[in-house]
């Protein structure tokens, strides 16, 4: 298989050497090297190097013409409340018929720090399956069982026969833990499908030492009277299970052939400490206009968002502790400034306004771009739409664009003229199971009732640019090897540009504004979007 990967990316980008002298796509990388280099030690929210990092993209957003749209400037603050774990005076154990079993913080469990933990949780644990309930679908894992004062332990997935949509909606840790706190517990562990993780265990591990963030703003907080959040190594989790007659193995497989998980009981309590230490930052999100032209919706806008930050310095892989995120999400950067550095040379004219953000913390829930939506800079009434670029993956020639978020909203339809002028073909996003609409900020416009749209660079499934998309996530995603010396096809990107940019064009041209799919399941949302 490597060598069938190793032979197709240099047939690939030997076939894009022709293209690599085009000035986007050099612009583009230069972007991404300035973000994405060593001495921006990763961009971690609230760092000085993310702050670094903010000002040279305001320092384009200046250079390309775009009006200040922060506070006083290009920077809108975002402030933050910072939490680390302190290992050796934190345990988790779990207690049977009085004996004790100690969970090896690292290694079985982890404490998660995105939910500020109790000193000391003592409950009961009961396992809910999927942990779902959607009564319009009929479901209902919390039924029959008893959760008030227990811990919730679920399967952090969805059913495979569920629309996309609700899968990634009712599969978030926030819209999970509505529900979990309305039947009365205080808290959860989940257990992730191993056929679906993202990251390896042995590396989104070395991750729990970093400081959690949550939004100093309590108005903004997910998960309101959650005691405690706790992560379980998928390998171990039998552990959770000794004597309740059934096996993770056994539960998995159930998941696995999309058939009901049961719901019942564990024999197990959990005992759990948490010592942490406490603090405060502040962050920057990063705003600015290209003005319309037109009297009569110049003060309407088209969001073109991306996030700058990432994970900082952490846990060593191969020697290496800087986890640059040249693709997440350098990338992505690169590609809104050079969006706007186009348009400014065209001197573009578009009828509304396109308001290009830079969102911090998206590497801690989605934060910058949540607080902007709560918080814009602008009416938020005026907002029409949000074009977000997170991680697109320029990796093989773009001939198939991947849209999240594709049959929701009418934008569907822009996105499909504007791809069909430039050659590109449109795919919606073919591993609902990911729950990708609902993992980047384009989310944050969506739960507040702006139709959203999210681009990455598109493949059909077993074929080889599907194989390296796969070994890159697997190798590279949230890795010190995200950085800038991975093989990239520049051509991809600079059609990736093209797409971004003559998208936000069209939006802001449109006579009408983009509205929701009337059979969307995210149509309920709308009636949120006020100031």
């Amino acid at each position: 298989m490597r060598r069938l990967l190793a032979a197709t990316l240099i047939a690939i980008l030997a076939g894009s050497m022709g293209l690599r002298g085009d000035d986007t796509a050099a612009r583009w990388w230069s972007h991404v090297e300035a973000l994405a280099n060593d001495g921006m030690e990763g961009r971690n929210t609230g760092s000085p190097a993310h702050k670094r990092a903010a000002d040279y993209v305001a320092a384009q957003f200046e250079k390309s013409g775009l009006e200040p749209a922060g506070i006083g400037g290009y920077i809108q603050p975002v402030a933050f409340n910072t939490r680390r774990i302190v290992e050796a005076r934190s345990s988790l154990a779990l207690v049977t018929d009085g004996r004790s079993h100690t969970l090896a913080l690292g290694e079985d469990a982890n404490i998660s720090l995105r939910v500020d933990p109790a000193a000391a949780v003592d409950a009961p644990l009961v396992f809910v399956g999927y942990g779902l309930n959607i009564p319009e679908r009929r479901i209902n894992d919390l039924a029959g069982v008893n959760l008030k004062g227990a811990m919730a332990v679920y399967i952090s997935s969805t059913p495979k026969s569920l629309p996309g949509p609700l899968q990634a909606h009712f599969g978030s840790a926030a819209e999970r833990w509505q529900m979990y706190k309305a039947a009365g517990a205080v808290g959860t562990i989940s257990i992730a499908n191993p056929k679906s993780m993202d990251i390896p265990w042995a590396r989104s591990t070395l991750a729990r030492l970093q400081p959690a963030m949550s939004l100093a703003d309590a108005a903004l907080d997910d998960a309101p009277g959650q005691q405690l959040a706790i992560t379980m190594n998928p390998a171990h989790a039998d552990t959770l299970f000794a004597g309740s007659g059934h096996t993770f193995a056994e539960l998995l497989a159930l998941a696995d052939a999309d058939q009901p998980v049961p719901s019942f009981a564990l024999p197990a309590r959990l005992k759990a400490t948490a010592a942490v230490e406490r603090s405060q930052v502040e962050s920057q999100n990063v705003a600015g206009i290209l003005r319309g032209a037109d009297p009569r919706r110049r003060e309407e806008f088209v969001v073109v968002s991306a996030h700058l930050d990432h994970l900082g310095i952490g846990g060593a892989v191969n020697g290496d502790t800087i986890y640059n995120g040249a693709m997440d999400n350098a990338s992505g950067i690169a590609a809104i400034l050079e969006v706007a550095a186009a348009l400014h040379e065209s001197a573009a004219k578009p009828a509304r306004s396109i308001l290009f953000v830079a969102v911090t913390g998206e590497e801690k829930g989605e934060l910058g771009s949540r607080y902007f939506a709560a918080h814009p800079t602008v009416p938020r009434a005026n907002i029409v739409a949000d074009v977000n670029t997170d991680m697109f993956l320029p990796l093989f020639p773009l001939k198939t664009l991947m849209v999240l978020g594709l049959d929701e909203s009418d934008l569907g339809n822009d996105v499909r003229a504007t791809a069909k002028a430039l050659g590109v073909a449109v795919q919606a996003d073919p591993e609902p199971q990911r729950n990708r609409f609902v993992r980047s900020d384009q989310y944050s416009f969506v739960k507040v009732g702006i139709p959203a749209v999210a681009m990455k660079v598109g493949y059909d499934a077993n074929t080889p640019e599907a194989a390296m998309a796969a070994q890159w996530t697997a190798e590279r995603y949230h890795a010190p090897s995200d950085d800038l010396s991975q093989p990239i096809d520049r051509s991809a990107a600079g059609k990736y540009v093209d797409v971004v940019r003559d998208l936000a064009v069209r939006i802001a041209n449109r006579a009408d504004r983009p509205t929701w799919n009337k059979t969307s399941f995210f149509s309920r949302f709308v009636v949120s979007n006020v100031r």
